[in-house]
């Protein structure tokens, strides 16, 4: 990945965090956090992946939402950066935080119930 790409990446994610949170869609839920962004080296289309605090159907609004919204956000990370160019963005949710939760709980688990103890 180039370097540039990187600096994107990062400058997209502090972006989008900061406009995530003036959105006014109430499918969106209370606690949003944006994961990583990934651009795609010909500035096209860019991954933004979402971890949700919330119940399933939550986490399924809130991406419905957000991808809805992403015209919009696109717009406005335009007028924010500048560059010629904003890719398109496309809100994945990222479920890896709770999937490492998870898995410490299960570890956690198998440490407590040793056999022999």
């Amino acid at each position: 990945m180039s370097r540039r790409i990187q600096r994107l990446n990062g400058l997209f994610q502090e972006e989008l965090s900061e406009l995530i949170r003036h959105v006014r869609d109430p499918r969106i839920a209370s606690i949003v956090s944006l994961t990583r962004v990934d651009v795609a080296p010909d500035l096209e289309n860019a991954g933004v992946y979402v971890s949700v605090l919330g119940t399933p159907q939550e986490k399924i609004d809130t991406i419905e939402a957000l991808n809805h919204a992403a015209p919009y956000l696109k717009r406005e990370l335009l007028r924010r950066v500048r560059l010629k160019k904003v890719p398109l963005l496309h809100f994945i949710l990222d479920q890896s935080i709770e999937e490492g939760a998870r898995l410490l709980a299960l570890m956690r688990d198998v440490s407590q119930h040793k056999p022999g103890q």
